[in-house]
């Protein structure tokens, strides 16, 4: 099992700061977010190239930091179309310079009709909504396969794969050997099916048997009729089951613990090590 957080999680800039922090922290795998936490860095066009892709992956390399996970998330339903173009401009950037960075998956979310505000809408779960989102993905995955290259999916309730069902009918008509998952039980769970979540979480174990290659790793309390974020081990979830289901199905497993950040950085690697070993 490999505990990571996600480079803009550590409350630092730049790459050295980065690596720095990693270091202070005990940490050993970062799901890479350049644009985030890099300012000279844009989620833009042409901002990424071999020399820079080579600097980040070397200095990451160099201090022992792997790379499970390169996020490039984009809303592929956004009502800019122009938007979505260079977002998807970008994608392939991180698809063309994955390898040089430390990794060969680029993983992003399914996009929402709230444009920037990536919420429920009612429009995400169309058959327009996900047809675009399969059409997207699609073309990102034939073009991923000719740099030697993986895409990571990842549902969430708000947006347009918001169940286990529907991300499982857009990866068999994407129909690509190199789509993969990223699974994060927090994000399938509102206010109507949260106390179902093992239920839930045991249903994406078995639909994406093989294919889940990062779990996002929260923890959550249910208040004022909505469901909040909080840091692993300060909320509701059973972590024996969570870690102890996620152990029988990859004990090699990588965990991102996705918005644990500040002084919740330590003690939540200590609590998920201490869990994991006594699962």
């Amino acid at each position: 099992m490999q505990i990571a957080f996600r480079t803009h999680d550590l409350g630092v800039k730049g790459l050295e700061g980065a690596v720095n922090k990693c270091k202070c922290c005990g940490i050993s795998a970062v799901q890479l977010v350049v644009y985030k936490f890099m300012d000279e860095i844009k989620y833009l066009p042409d901002q990424l190239d071999s020399v820079k892709a080579e600097h980040i992956g070397k200095a990451l390399k160099d201090a022992g930091i792997s790379v499970p996970l390169i996020g490039a998330y984009f809303n592929p339903v956004h009502s800019d179309k122009e938007k979505v173009a260079r977002c998807k401009a970008v994608f392939k950037e991180y698809l063309k310079y994955s390898k040089a960075l430390g990794c060969d998956i680029v993983g992003s979310e399914t996009g929402s009709f709230n444009d920037d505000k990536w919420t429920y809408n009612p429009l995400n779960r169309t058959e327009e909504a996900l047809q675009t989102v399969i059409s997207t993905f699609k073309e990102l995955a034939t073009y991923a396969k000719e740099v030697g290259a993986f895409i990571g999916m990842e549902g969430a309730a708000g947006h347009v794969c918001w169940n286990v069902a529907t991300l499982k009918r857009a990866v068999d008509e994407i129909a690509a050997d190199n789509i993969k998952i990223i699974f994060d039980i927090y994000n399938y769970l509102d206010a109507s099916n949260y106390k179902n979540y093992l239920e839930i979480f045991d249903e994406g174990l078995k639909t994406f048997a093989g294919k889940i290659v990062v779990f996002h790793i929260k923890d959550c309390v249910f208040e004022d009729g909505k469901l909040k974020q909080v840091a692993p081990g300060k909320g509701m979830f059973d972590f024996d089951k969570i870690l102890g289901k996620i152990k029988a199905y990859d004990k090699d497993a990588v965990l991102v613990l996705e918005g644990t950040t500040g002084e919740d950085i330590v003690p939540c690697i200590e609590f998920i090590n201490k869990k994991w070993s006594e699962v």
